[in-house]
């Protein structure tokens, strides 16, 4: 058991950043700069990022980024997420820490990075009404679309799994159109309503779509080349994601909330239990919130 757990836990963090037994090089980092970065402690987006429940959001973003066809036909013609999905993983959380955390410069240095990456991302794809159009990664409706869904994922998996927001959801939201500008999004939602009608908008017009591609990737999602001893909990979070689909988003993607016959299973519960379990294994307070804590103290924005 002793072997199993210690197991479990290099696999864990090699799965969450990329390394199995140290924090990554960039995560230090985040102590350095000279500002305070765009969120700060107390604000609504270092609360929803700083609870376990992203993990479960980051499934969830991915199966509602895989409806808009020419959002995957740049995953799906350049990515290696087939080859190296966990180090894909890592590179997109190392952004996402980077923006919530770092400092300003940092968090523009990170997403220019991904910009430039995305320059070279272009191609065909038949779009919702089966027209053949052009696609470029940098597409400010794509950005769009990725930006909601993130948005979308992250606090809908908190409101279930996370605590209050200090400001509510419509904080969060509006809060992080900073990082959406950041990557090049125009016309960012400030407020859940807002987002939900545009959400609404792509379904209504046509403009998401299920085919062959999306569900490769579906099958990818629940069944991801992870070790042994994660897939357990793995499974129950991949049931989470689904459970927290609007409806006619998981009948797209064909998914159904777990059962056991016609017997809905706990998901909830046994979310809570994986993610309570995930929270032990780790550090209560994440390497990089320290980071960003350890710069803000320095810099006599927050007292020790």
């Amino acid at each position: 058991m002793a072997n199993f757990l210690k197991t479990w836990r290099v696999e864990l963090k090699r799965a969450l950043t990329g390394s199995p037994d140290a924090v990554p090089a960039w995560v230090p980092k985040l102590a350095e700069g000279e500002d305070a970065g765009y969120f700060q402690p107390g604000s609504a987006t270092w609360a929803v990022h700083g609870s376990m429940a992203t993990i479960v959001a980051g499934i969830r973003a991915l199966l509602m980024q895989a409806l808009h066809p020419g959002a995957l036909a740049g995953v799906y013609d350049h990515s290696d997420f087939r080859e190296d999905p966990l180090g894909r993983l890592a590179r997109t959380i190392q952004w996402i820490f980077t923006v919530t955390y770092g400092s300003t410069h940092d968090a523009k240095s990170a997403s220019d990075r991904v910009l430039r990456i995305h320059e070279r991302v272009n191609g065909r794809f038949i779009d919702g009404h089966g027209v053949e159009r052009g696609y470029s990664a940098n597409d400010p409706e794509l950005l769009r679309w990725i930006h909601i869904a993130f948005t979308d994922a992250f606090l809908s998996t908190h409101r279930v799994w996370g605590r209050a927001i200090p400001g509510g959801p419509d904080a969060y939201v509006r809060e992080w159109v900073r990082a959406g500008t950041l990557m090049g999004v125009n016309d960012a939602p400030t407020s859940e309503a807002e987002m939900r009608r545009m959400l609404d908008k792509w379904y209504d017009d046509g403009d998401l779509k299920f085919d062959a591609r999306v569900a490769e990737v579906v099958a990818f999602l629940r069944r991801p080349p992870l070790h042994p001893t994660l897939m357990p909990g793995y499974r129950v979070l991949f049931a989470a994601a689904v459970a927290t689909l609007e409806p006619k988003y998981r009948d797209m993607l064909g998914l159904q909330k777990a059962r056991l016959g016609r017997i809905p299973l706990p998901v909830a519960t046994a979310t809570k239990a994986v993610l309570g379990i995930v929270h032990l294994a780790l550090s209560r307070v994440g390497p990089s919130e320290l980071a960003a804590r350890s710069r803000l103290q320095r810099l006599g924005l927050l007292e020790r």
